[in-house]
């Protein structure tokens, strides 16, 4: 069983980046993939800000990373580019930590302009942490995702045509 970890940088549990998120697990669990959620924000803010580790929180999230065979990296966009609290959390991983490992970006943001964040703000620090089969990722806006009572989400179609073909590629990779 291939083991995908979901490296979320948003500082929201509440962010409409979890109907991405939300789906993308289903997919992969369907799929018969492990699926562990690493929620930053979870984290100790201090360990993270003074990249203690030595911090037991820090140094878990770092093995569960290190053991996976591929990560999912979801961010919401701001300021034309990714969280501060996912740039925090990847300036820990060791330089080769995405080494041997594909990676999907799933990102959300306000507006279609922020479009390319994905290729121009992450593509290069993924690189510099040896991810070299960085798929190309799913870019939503706001708007194409709703938030349904009882904490689910429903998407837009367009989006869901989207996540599944990067889903399925993921999946093909892993050999699921």
């Amino acid at each position: 069983m291939s083991k995908v970890v979901i490296l979320s940088g948003s500082p929201s549990t509440q962010s409409r980046l979890y109907g991405l998120i939300h789906y993308a697990t289903e997919q992969l669990r369907e799929a018969r993939a492990e699926v562990t959620l690493l929620n930053v924000v979870d984290l100790p803010a201090e360990d993270l800000i003074k990249a203690n580790f030595n911090s037991p929180d820090v140094t878990a999230s770092l093995a569960l990373l290190a053991d996976a065979d591929a990560v999912i990296v979801a961010s919401p966009v701001y300021k034309a580019a990714y969280s501060g609290l996912l740039k925090i959390f990847l300036d820990l991983v060791p330089q080769e930590g995405l080494r041997e490992k594909p990676v999907l970006p799933l990102f959300i943001g306000g507006t279609l302009a922020h479009l390319l964040v994905i290729d121009y703000a992450l593509k290069p620090v993924l690189n510099a942490l040896g991810g070299r089969h960085i798929l190309g990722g799913v870019y939503a806006v706001d708007q194409w995702v709703e938030r349904l009572p009882g904490g689910a989400y429903g998407l837009s179609e367009e989006l869901v045509v989207r996540l599944d073909r990067s889903v399925k590629e993921l999946n093909e990779l892993l050999k699921l």
